[in-house]
Parts: C-alpha cells; sequence; structure tokens
C-alpha cells in the first residue's frame, strides 16, 4: 500500500472544507511559528513560520541560515472544491412533507455526481464571545442529507434545476431546522449563531482501488492532493538553501477575487514583510523577486478511458505518470518555455518522471490560479498538477503513486536556490 496516498486519504478525511484542510496543514507544520499579520514581523535566519488569512488561507517558510542573498521557492495550491453552499436562511418546506435545504453552487460542480449520496454539513459559523466576534469550525459527523434523483418511470428530468431539482432532504417537517444539528454539534446554542459559511459535503470514504491498488477515489482530490503533498515536503524539507514558501488559497474554484484568494495581496504583502524583517528594504524585495521562481500546483486531467478523442494525442497525461506540465496558448496557464525547462530540471534531479498536458486545439478548456497570481507577484511561474478522472464530481480517481512523486518534487524545489543569470536565465543551486 502506498505510504504517502493512504496518508493523503486521511487527510482528505479531516478536510471537507477550506477551514478544516487550514486546520490539517497546520497540524503538519506543528513546529512552525504562528505570525499574526497585524502585529509587526519578529523573524530570524533558519526559523519556520506559518500565518492565515480568513481562516482559509495560509502561507508557510521556511528560512535558510544564509541570507545575505534572497530568493523565494515558492509553490502554490488552492483549498477550496466545488461544493453546494447553504443559504443564509436555509430551511425549505416542501410539498413532500420534507424538509430541505435551501443551496446554491459553489464553483464549477459536476451536479449530477451528486444525487443520491450521503451528504452532511460542515463549514464554520461565526458567534459572539466576551464582547468578540469568533469563528468555529463545524463538522456534522453522521449521514444527515441527500439529495433524491427521480426515478426513470417518471421520465426524464431534461435539465434540472439547481433552484429545484439539488435541495438536500434533511428531515420531517416537523422536525427542528438544519442549524439547530449544526450548533449542537459545535456545542451552542442555535441562536448564538450570529452568521454562517457552511457547506453541504461528501460523507464517502477514500479508498485504494484497482487490482493492485494502484488507483485511489475520494472527494476533492482537486486540489487536496497537491495541497497535501507540497505541505508534506515542506514539513519534511531539513535545510534549504532559498527562502521556501508554500501558500495555500481559498476560492480558486469562483475565480480567485477574494481577500483570501490568489488575486489578492496576501503572498506579495508577506513575502515584501519577510523581506523587511530580515533587515532589507524594498528595493531588495523586487530583486528577490526576479531570481526567484514559483509553481502553481493543481491537478489535470487524466486522459479518460472512454473519450480519448477529448484529448489532444500529443499532450495527454496518465494516472501514475508523474509530474504533469501545463501549458496554453492563451495563457490560461502560466507555463512557458523556460519556467518548463525548469521543471524539467527539478523533475530530473528529483527523480522522478513527468509529462505535458495541453487542452485540445478546439476545447477551451480550464484555468487555475498560476496566472491569477502573477497579476500580483512577477515571477517566473509554471503551472504544474497530478492526472486525474472524474475532476469536480463529488467523487474523483487518481493515481496512487502521484502523490508520492510531486513530494518529490516539491522538497527539491524547497531546497533549492534560485538565482538570474539575466531576464531570461536562470541558475538552479
Amino acid at each position: 500500500m502506498n505510504k504517502s496516498t493512504k496518508e493523503l486519504i486521511n487527510f482528505i478525511k479531516s478536510s471537507p472544507t477550506a477551514y478544516h484542510c487550514i486546520d490539517s496543514v497546520r497540524n503538519i507544520l506543528g513546529e512552525f511559528k504562528t505570525l499574526d499579520a497585524s502585529e509587526r514581523f519578529e523573524i530570524e535566519a533558519g526559523g519556520k513560520y506559518v500565518i492565515t488569512r480568513g481562516g482559509s488561507s495560509l502561507i508557510a517558510f521556511s528560512v535558510p541560515s544564509d541570507i545575505s542573498e534572497i530568493s523565494f521557492s515558492i509553490a502554490a495550491a488552492h483549498v477550496d472544491s466545488p461544493a453546494l453552499k447553504l443559504k443564509p436562511e436555509c430551511d425549505v418546506d416542501s410539498p413532500a412533507s420534507v424538509k430541505r435545504v435551501a443551496v446554491e453552487k459553489y464553483g464549477g460542480a459536476n451536479l449530477s455526481s451528486w444525487f443520491d449520496r450521503p451528504l452532511t454539513v460542515a463549514g464554520r459559523i461565526c458567534l459572539e464571545k466576551d464582547a468578540k466576534i469568533i469563528s468555529q469550525n463545524v463538522y456534522v459527523d453522521r449521514d444527515l442529507m441527500i439529495i433524491p434523483s427521480v426515478p426513470p418511470h417518471l421520465g426524464t428530468i431534461e435539465k434540472p434545476s439547481l433552484a429545484v431539482d439539488f435541495l438536500p432532504v434533511y428531515s420531517a417537517k416537523s422536525e427542528k431546522g438544519i442549524l439547530d444539528a449544526v450548533a449542537e454539534t459545535a456545542g451552542v446554542k442555535v441562536e448564538d449563531v450570529i452568521s454562517h459559511d457552511l457547506f453541504a459535503v461528501s460523507r464517502a470514504k477514500g479508498d485504494f482501488i484497482g487490482a493492485n491498488g494502484e488507483f485511489f477515489s475520494a472527494p476533492r482530490i482537486d486540489d487536496l492532493q497537491c495541497v497535501f503533498a507540497l505541505t508534506a515536503a515542506l514539513a519534511d524539507v531539513k535545510n534549504t538553501a532559498g527562502i521556501s514558501v508554500l501558500a495555500l488559497f481559498d476560492n480558486e474554484e469562483t475565480g480567485s477575487s477574494s481577500r483570501q484568494g490568489a488575486f489578492s495581496s496576501f503572498l506579495p504583502e508577506v513575502l515584501e514583510r519577510i523581506v523587511i524583517a530580515l533587515g532589507k528594504d524594498r528595493s531588495e524585495y523586487q530583486a528577490a523577486l526576479a531570481r526567484s521562481f514559483m509553481v502553481s500546483a493543481d491537478n489535470a486531467h487524466a486522459k479518460h478511458p472512454a473519450h480519448p478523442e477529448l484529448f489532444d494525442a500529443l499532450n495527454a497525461p496518465e494516472m501514475n505518470g508523474g509530474i504533469v506540465i501545463k501549458t496554453n496558448a492563451s495563457q490560461r496557464y502560466t507555463t512557458d518555455a523556460m519556467s518548463c525547462a525548469i521543471v524539467k530540471k527539478i523533475c530530473e534531479r528529483a527523480g522522478v518522471p513527468y509529462q505535458r498536458y495541453a487542452n485540445r486545439a478546439d476545447i477551451a478548456g480550464g484555468s487555475t490560479l498560476g496566472n491569477i497570481a502573477l497579476h500580483q507577484l512577477p515571477v517566473c511561474c509554471a503551472d504544474i498538477g497530478l492526472a486525474q478522472l472524474a475532476m469536480h464530481s463529488i467523487c474523483e480517481t487518481a493515481g496512487a503513486y502521484d502523490t508520492e512523486y510531486l513530494i518529490k518534487f516539491a522538497k527539491e524545489l524547497f531546497s533549492v536556490k534560485f538565482s538570474a543569470v539575466s531576464d531570461c536565465g536562470y541558475e538552479i543551486r
């Protein structure tokens, strides 16, 4: 059994929402000292630090002992996944004498995959305590809801409506509302819940599949496989040459345009504050960016066994094939010739395989946080990922060996130091 992927499956189980994922990451990075954004950064050479924003984004970094010339080795990923989010007022009576839950779509979920699956509720609630407003993560750890499909005997619903067909059934009409169950789990009174960010989430448990356990299936593989691998790598790296940075963002699935998204000031602000805390000025910060490198890690589409015609024949990755380097002529992915060459060299140094992904020329495909983050952070960047099937389904499938490949790649990335040879050249030390 693949040890890294077994740990990933447990990580996914403990991370039903972005808020829980950040807690899971912080548990792995236990020795990293927590910084407070509202206070001055106190940073030392050789130190390890972590800072969060909004409870759902995180930046962790390790400072080398030699800080005479600063560069950043950055790996970014996103902690959110497509889901159904509960509306502020969410209890809905229906003609069928049941109580349903009002939801709206978060991100590009494959809604058809949500029918007839045990669901529960997870997220955060806001409470008032000692004249302060605080947030508390909550997960109702039992099968709580389901979205029933319409049987074929009654005809086919050609285009199911999000507002009609995808409201989970929660209880009989006479029972209390869904927030009562949330409050009970949180150990508070329902009237104490001021507001909430709650999601319907799958109760499916990840596990290995395949004749020899070569694949695994779980919810939220996109993008928690990358999140886990990058986190595990940073936690395990002993000595870093440059400043190694892990950046985990929320709201990628909805465009990254939030206070805690990749389009925000979070990453550039933290990087600049690091440089200043180490006794250098803004000019040195800008110079550090010029000699830094970043990968945006978000999973890629594996060639589908039933529909290979949907893929470019020469650039279609497969599960367990290693690091996927993603390119797009319209810059949906940031990879160019230089950043691609750097990724290949890091793969070679780490001893891991790599493969290429490009959309079929007449299919637009998706995008990710890399090109969005570069609006705020002008560094050389490549988009990478791991190949998976059923992306944005409530249950996805990926290669069991690829997790370890990405861990090895990220450990090598976090161990090296980048220097700019010229405007278009880099040295990896």
